[in-house]
């Protein structure tokens, strides 16, 4: 077994060939999108027989790896996202849930509906015996926060199975009990944005996925360590955390990250999407402090460089990791 709390410098695919069959609670995956992002050391141009091989590689050492009772959270863009749930359902897995994450800040495109969401599927090895801590992302129900109703559980419910077609057309956005996830994009100004990645994943995002998929003390397992942010935030939430990466800068830089954190460290960035995207400071940094606004400020959409109207969608840049 490889030593736990640490990221290692191994491929996923000889990592989790040496993990104990059996012994991860969580897994947690961003894998590249395949689509040409400029990564570290790794080469994200495969073919496309080659990408689906290669990740029918990986992900049946996740399906080894974890527990019975474990579960897979698998992150992807829209250009591999139903290979990849079809062939995860192939290698053994059940898809509990497809959340649709809706992100600010997004790509704008000129020849395509702009690009602001990614797919997250949630899956599990046992569709009838799997860890879902509802009661720790439960949502306030209409009848607490509209009718004041006497018979509302004061625990709330669990989120709703709810399709939004234009979120822009909800006064108050989306909120928190619907399968259309909202968190913005960790974008230069935030104060989370560590900076040496730029595909980070949002904290709040990760938690999420980590309070209702796990329990402290389990093991939670990062195949694509990156910035580092899934580890970090399984360290604030007291589980136990394991990576692997190929990049020792990225490495270097998630250890050092991990490094300032101590458990029971509040999780980066407002649950509540509505503050959650800060100024840009006045002295020009790229990290800025959190600013609330009201429902009743405007938003100015951001300034984004137009893709070349001739180039293919795969060759748009990844937003996340």
């Amino acid at each position: 077994m490889l030593a736990l709390n640490t990221i290692h410098r191994l491929d996923c695919i000889e990592a989790l060939q040496r993990m104990n069959e059996g012994s991860v609670d969580l897994v947690f995956a961003d894998p590249p999108f395949n689509i040409g992002y400029k990564y570290d050391v790794y080469e994200d141009r495969k073919a496309p027989q080659q990408y689906l091989d290669w990740s029918r590689q990986w992900i049946s050492g996740v399906h080894r790896a974890l527990k019975p009772t474990g579960t897979f959270w698998l992150a992807i863009g829209d250009d591999y996202a139903a290979e990849l749930k079809l062939l995860s359902q192939d290698v053994g897995f059940h898809c509990r849930s497809w959340v649709i994450w809706y992100y600010t800040f997004g790509v704008n495109c000129k020849y395509k509906f702009s690009r602001s969401h990614t797919h997250i599927f949630h899956m599990v090895k046992d569709s009838k015996n799997l860890t879902f801590n509802g009661s720790a992302i439960a949502v306030p129900s209409a009848r607490q926060l509209v009718y004041a109703d006497n018979r509302a559980s004061k625990n709330g419910r669990l989120p709703d199975d709810t399709w939004i077609l234009r979120p822009q057309d909800l006064t108050d956005g989306l909120t928190p009990d619907e399968d259309t996830w909202y968190f913005p994009r960790v974008a230069g100004t935030f104060k989370e944005r560590e900076g040496f990645h730029g595909c980070q994943m949002p904290e709040q995002l990760l938690g999420r996925i980590i309070k209702v998929s796990s329990n402290p003390g389990e093991l939670v397992l990062d195949p694509f360590s990156g910035s580092a942010t899934t580890v970090a935030v399984a360290k604030k939430l007291g589980r136990n955390f394991l990576a692997f990466d190929i990049s020792e800068e990225y490495i270097e830089r998630g250890l050092d990250r991990l490094s300032k954190i101590e458990a029971g460290d509040k999780l980066d960035g407002a649950p509540e999407p509505k503050v959650s995207a800060p100024a840009t400071p006045s002295d020009g940094s790229r990290k800025g402090k959190l600013a609330v606004r009201t429902t009743l400020e405007v938003e100015t959409p951001p300034k984004l460089d137009r893709p070349d109207p001739r180039s293919d969608s795969k060759k748009q840049p990844r937003l996340f990791h």
